[in-house]
């Protein structure tokens, strides 16, 4: 009698321990699930991947890189590096006729631009800008006059490589060269590739 007693504990332990690892494995995948979901929800609204094209952002950004950008945080600013839907008239970029472009936004409405093109020095305000993320100073020239004041519901941008950059001082990027803030897709927050450049972009 002891002996089946013993025998009948021991295939309740065996039979617990089988529904324990029945549970923890739904309660995991059930976790795994809602996490994806989570994730596709995100990126369907919040957040997408972009790829940078071309070295118009360089030395911050690199052809090839993949950043996320976020269309929630407010405003575009001075600073944040932006992405615009290739939708707005006339904006162009370097190969991917489809791919959107990335720049940097110098200005916002109601501001005004200058830019001293021999010293290669950008003004906002009548205020040189100290500009720490340019891989070179501001001297390419193209059929914007200056200055320029940024009208209502635009941002005028710039690339950081700024003699390889069609942007703002350029009629081609917009009209008179602003982006309307309607076309943006979002801010650059985070690089993902390469992997030893994961980390905020600034």
């Amino acid at each position: 009698m002891e002996d089946f007693e013993i025998y009948e504990v021991e295939n309740k332990n065996k039979s617990d321990e089988k529904s324990t690892i029945k549970s923890d494995f739904f309660d995991w995948l059930e976790i795994l699930v809602s996490a994806i979901i989570l994730l596709v929800v995100l990126f369907t609204f919040f957040f997408k991947i972009v790829i940078v094209d071309g070295p118009s952002m360089e030395n911050t950004l690199h052809n090839g890189e993949r950043i996320i950008i976020s269309n929630i945080g407010g405003e575009a600013k001075y600073g944040d590096i932006v992405v615009v839907s290739r939708n707005q008239n006339n904006v162009v970029g370097n190969s991917d006729a489809s791919a959107p472009i990335i720049k940097r936004v110098i200005a916002t409405a109601g501001q005004t631009v200058d830019i001293d093109f021999e010293k290669g020095i950008v003004y906002v305000d009548g205020v040189a800008l100290e500009e720490p993320y340019v891989k070179t100073p501001t001297n390419l020239y193209f059929d914007i006059t200056f200055p320029v004041n940024v009208p209502d519901n635009c941002v005028f941008v710039l690339g950081d490589n700024r003699n390889d950059s069609t942007d703002s001082r350029s009629s081609r990027i917009g009209d008179a060269g602003m982006i309307d803030k309607r076309y943006i897709l979002g801010k650059a927050v985070l690089r993902v590739l390469p992997f030893d450049k994961f980390g905020s972009v600034e």
